[in-house]
């Protein structure tokens, strides 16, 4: 398949086919091919956390770490008490081996999932 056709492929369908597309590939471990669509769907429709924490998972499963920062950061921006995105970011911190940045991700995602250290 060339760049072209590889490209239709992946952009081919409404956005809710695009959406259960990645979803499949994802779950299959096909975290490329998961990321090809969700690419264009985000685009589509930036706004949505959905597809871009699915996006992000993808990019940290295929190991493009700093890719799935960029997502991640898109989603703690707009919605600061995102748990699953803090929580992401602070793993995707740690797998760059910046764990003193990712502490304060990690925390925060621990306070707004509700899972408090007993003092």
């Amino acid at each position: 398949m060339n760049t072209t056709e590889d490209t239709t492929y992946y952009a081919q369908g409404t956005a809710a086919e695009r959406w259960e597309r990645a979803q499949l590939f994802f779950e299959a471990k096909d975290y490329a091919a998961a990321g090809r669509v969700l690419v264009g769907l985000v685009e589509e429709v930036p706004e949505q956390t959905g597809p871009r924490l699915l996006l992000a998972r993808s990019y940290y499963h295929s190991a493009q770490l700093r890719r799935a920062e960029a997502e991640l950061r898109t989603i703690v921006e707009r919605d600061p008490v995102e748990h699953y995105a803090r929580l992401m970011l602070g793993r995707t911190l740690q797998r760059q081996s910046r764990h003193e940045e990712a502490e304060s991700h990690l925390r925060i995602a621990s306070a707004l999932a509700g899972d408090f250290e007993q003092v």
